[in-house]
């Protein structure tokens, strides 16, 4: 663990970091990872649960570290696409520099490779070589340090192969020699090899520093043992005006009121909980307007409670002479106003709004208060910078306005792109180049220009991974506050990358019993790598804020959910039910909440794949969409109704199938997808196929509660799960589901043929009503005589598929082995 002192600790840390990844033998990790891993049990391996709290730095330190290493391991071995085409890269080593024990070989850079960048890590080989034939004996890991037009600059390191993690315990290696040997040649031709791209240690590497820098974090203490110690937070409170005050009250409900006044209260760490449909994203916006206009309750105390002593009552006219005394710029020029900020703007009032809506200008903010907010995803940031772009913000006045913003990173969607980093970038550089004799060439540099929209920027948006960027490192100032929404989808390591920009509170906004941060390696997770910061603090008691009142959800669609996993906690919104009704519930088997029970199903799994696969769930599941869509065409959209799966090969076959059967993508008329692909969306339907049914009654990672609460908890109007009851039943939260539906009197037990399941009979006394009307009479005799399977996306009947079974029972492996891909 030591690092080397009379480094600055980042670089040392990396250090530490390069030479234990960058000696390791690529192909032992291919055979590690092809083993099974649920076997191993870690104690060779140095690892250790995560713990709810720890004693010291070293005990964190020494938890996380050989975790994320397994992470590192798991992403180099993970595999690619099916479509990706593996391509080797004949280089050359131009020259080969040796510094701090790390060779830097410049290679050659082909004009075609405009995707490398800083951290892609390379697999060098002298020969080119098949995974699974004979092995080359010159071969090593070399990092990108950087790029250049024509040239790339690699680290690597070639001392020998670092044992248990301790860098100072090396083994020579033969392989590892020859390559040393080979970049450093004078003969031009031994200096020839191939490269391989292998994946992107970017994201990882700022994991890494933010791990190891903990010692120098805000709330360090706070971190390690999940418990704030002697905060008054009476004395360190803030307040906001009566009018914005008023305005959050009338616009806010109860807990959500609570959570900015959790935030108010200056706490070092608040956590918000946001269970599905409880306006999270609402409540994130009113914190910003009361972070941002906020002032110390002592101001406020202070200036009640000053026993003022007045002198004698004066004529207007000696007061205007005292006024003009005491106050010379009343009549001139105030000096403080003659420092004018650059561009007429440092941040500390609102007035251009990103050269998009004007701001207001009369907003009298007391504190300069900068904030960072961060997500683990480009997709979770973007839906708030555009929230905040759409609504703006309210000032202590109770006026919206939208304050200067600025979106930094990739990847950005187009429907914020006018506030990005690059645009902002682009077009003051623009400007700038029309007035050179103002500005001059170092105000028109690049990297000036950046720092200057970061600095004028009232609130900073980036993800997580790139606030560890070198465009955050060159900036002195650090932000007030950090907030990170989707707290709970990251792992410990990532939610540290921000606060090592300096701030003085954080909040955590999440939900522990939705999706998980993703984490490749099975045995990091097996130890609880993915635990995020956010649910190891609840679980040691730290105090939450949960938001309460949904407003999304069917009542008995939010029924289940609010028992099993929020302790009956959740509330309605007013009015839900006229919001969420609609006319398909007249059907029992169409209704808010309903399971189906396919007790002849049977899993299965493609060859070659980790995934399942159930062929009677596709195909019933195509009989209740086609009978939904035939019967309400508004449904026939696929921002309506979504069909999901927690299972990456059963989507693909329904996509499959789908098209298949109607003739068109389904993304122009219904959403398939994975249930980690639905988080954040909604949908009037959604269509749960659970795919797991076998006598041996394991259902694998589809028992991860939190998939099957973001799984029912997409619709708003009805959810409809498929499975297996008899399989199922083996979970107990699935087993209080089926129970649940039964109670409900919404279970349905299906037997083939499923389209007797479907036929008029059964519909007719399915419906709440009685007996069908003449119209509906009407429409079930149309459809009858266009054949079992009419298209109701293109309305024309698809004669090819008129078996019962279309789809057959296919090859069942019932003993089939491996892990459940996720």
């Amino acid at each position: 663990m030591a690092v080397d002192k009379d480094k600055p600790q980042e670089e040392a840390s990396l250090d530490r970091f390069y030479k234990i990844v960058l000696n390791w033998d690529y192909f032992s990790i291919l055979k590690e990872a092809n083993e099974n891993n649920d076997e191993i049990g870690g104690g060779d391996l140095g690892l250790k649960e995560v713990k709810n709290t720890y004693k010291d730095i070293d005990d964190y330190i020494s938890t996380f570290e050989p975790l994320l290493f397994e992470e590192v391991k798991a992403q180099i071995a993970q595999k690619k696409d099916d479509e990706e085409v593996v391509e080797w890269e004949r280089r050359v080593v131009l020259e080969c520099n040796e510094i701090d024990g790390f060779h830097l070989p410049v290679v050659n850079r082909a004009h075609s490779e405009e995707s490398i960048v800083q951290n892609d890590l390379f697999l060098l080989s002298k020969d080119k070589f098949q995974v699974g034939k004979k092995l080359p004996t010159t071969y090593a890991f070399g990092l990108v340090e950087s790029c250049h037009k024509d040239r790339i600059i690699l680290r690597m390191y070639l001392a020998g192969e670092v044992t248990h993690m301790k860098t100072n315990n090396i083994v020579s290696s033969s392989r590892l020699l020859n390559v040393r040997s080979m970049i450093t040649s004078i003969n031009d031709m031994d200096r020839l090899f191939y490269s391989l791209k292998i994946c992107s240690l970017s994201t990882i590497t700022r994991e890494y520093k933010a791990l190891r820098s903990i010692g120098t974090l805000p709330f360090r203490d706070l971190i390690i043992t999940a418990a704030q110690k002697n905060f008054d937070s009476e004395v360190q409170a803030w307040k906001i005006s009566r009018h914005l005050e008023e305005y959050i009250e009338d616009n806010l409900n109860e807990s959500q009121c609570e959570a900015i006044q959790a935030g108010l209260s200056r706490n070092p760490f608040v956590l918000i909980q946001g269970p599905p449909g409880t306006g999270k994203t609402q409540t994130i916006l009113g914190l910003l307007s009361s972070i941002l206009h906020a002032t110390p309750a002592r101001v406020h105390s202070r200036v009640g409670s000053l026993n003022i002593k007045c002198g004698p009552d004066l004529s207007f006219k000696e007061k205007v002479n005292y006024w003009r005394r005491a106050s010379p710029w009343l009549s001139g020029s105030n000096p403080r106003d003659d420092i004018r900020p650059v561009d007429g703007n440092d941040g500390f009032f609102p007035t251009s709004g990103n050269e998009l809506k004007p701001e207001a200008v009369n907003s009298s903010r007391k504190y300069r208060v900068r904030v960072l907010v961060c997500a683990p995803s480009n997709s979770a940031l973007d839906e708030i910078v555009l929230r905040v772009l759409n609504n703006g913000v309210r000032d202590e006045n109770n006026r919206s306005y939208n304050p200067k913003i600025v979106r930094i990173g990739l990847d950005t969607h187009h429907s914020v792109r006018a506030v990005s980093m690059d645009n902002l970038v682009k077009q003051k550089h623009e400007s700038m180049e029309a007035d050179k004799e103002r500005y001059g060439a170092a105000g028109r540099d690049m990297d000036s220009i950046r720092a200057a929209i970061l600095e004028q920027a009232v609130i900073v948006f980036s993800t997580l991974s790139f606030s560890g960027s070198i465009l955050f490192s060159k900036w002195n100032r650090g932000f007030d506050v950090v907030i990170i929404d989707e707290a709970a989808q990251a792992v410990e390591p990532a939610t540290l990358i921000p606060l090592a920009n300096g701030c003085k509170q954080v909040f955590l906004v999440g939900d522990p019993v939705q999706l998980p941060a993703t984490v490749i390696s099975p045995i990091a997770a097996k130890f609880g790598y993915r635990t995020s910061l956010f649910e190891r603090f609840q679980r040691a008691g730290y105090p939450v804020t949960m938001l309460k009142v949904q407003y999304r959800m069917h009542p008995e669609i939010r029924s289940f959910p609010s028992g099993e996993f929020y302790k009956e906690s959740l509330e309605d919104g007013p009015n839900i039910i006229e919001q969420t009704k609609r006319s398909w519930h007249e059907y029992r088997c169409f209704g808010p909440f309903c399971f189906f029970n396919l007790h002849e199903g049977k899993e299965s799994r493609p060859l070659g794949s980790g995934s399942w696969v159930n062929i009677d769930e596709v195909e019933f599941v195509f009989l209740l969409y086609h009978k939904l869509v035939s019967r309400y065409p508004e449904l026939k959209s696929s921002n309506q109704l979504a069909i999901i799966s927690p299972y990456r090969a059963q989507v693909s076959l329904l996509k499959e199938r789908f098209k298949e059967t109607f003739g068109v993508e389904s993304e122009k008329v219904v959403d398939i997808n994975t249930v980690d692909g639905c988080q954040g969306r909604e949908k009037d339907v959604a269509i749960f196929s659970c795919v797991r049914a076998s006598k041996k009654n394991s259902i694998g990672f589809l028992a991860d509660f939190r998939r099957m609460n973001v799984g029912i908890t997409r619709a708003k109007s009805s959810v409809l799960v498929v499975g297996s009851a008899s399989t199922l039943r083996s979970d107990e939260h699935w087993n209080n589901l089926v129970e649940s539906a039964e109670k409900r009197d919404c279970s349905f037990k299906v037997s083939k043929p499923y389209t007797s399941f479907f036929s008029d009979e059964n519909l007719t006394s399915m419906k709440s009503e009685g007996e069908s009307s003449t119209s509906d009479r009407a429409l079930d005799d149309e459809l009858d005589n266009m054949g079992p399977m009419y298209n109701p996306v293109s309305g024309d009947a698809d004669h090819a598929q008129e078996d019962d079974n279309e789809y057959g029972d296919g090859d069942v492996d019932m003993d089939g082995g491996g892990i459940d891909d996720d």
